[in-house]
């Protein structure tokens, strides 16, 4: 059996997380090491380990997870601007095998990032 990775330990509850967005398809909580003043992680439910491995059955789960996305920039008070990275493969610098979201925010970002 695979182990189970940190984030699908933040949605069976096995670790606690500051949660700011849960639905039945996806959650989104504050990353505890962030990058901009607002940087929140946004995850499906559903375990896929990276953008990668979509298929076209996840179609309806991506755009419900931008909407999320946009509407949580909103509540965050985003107004001025932010930006939503997805990090793919070791190269790209995805450190956990579960598709997630970046919403980063609340200050100028450069380009390129890194």
């Amino acid at each position: 059996m695979t182990e189970k990775t940190i984030f699908k330990r933040i949605i069976d509850g096995d670790i606690e997380a500051d949660v700011v967005h849960d639905d039945e398809r996806c959650l989104a909580f504050r990353d505890v090491s962030p990058q901009a003043p607002v940087h929140v992680l946004v995850i499906p439910k559903k375990e896929i380990a990276s953008l990668d491995r979509l298929t076209e059955d996840d179609e309806s789960l991506v755009g419900h997870i931008h909407l999320v996305i946009r509407k949580l920039a909103e509540q965050l008070g985003l107004s001025d601007g932010y930006r939503v990275v997805v990090n793919c493969g070791r190269d790209g610098g995805q450190t956990v095998d579960h598709l997630h979201f970046h919403l980063l925010g609340g200050r100028a970002l450069t380009w390129p990032p890194g």
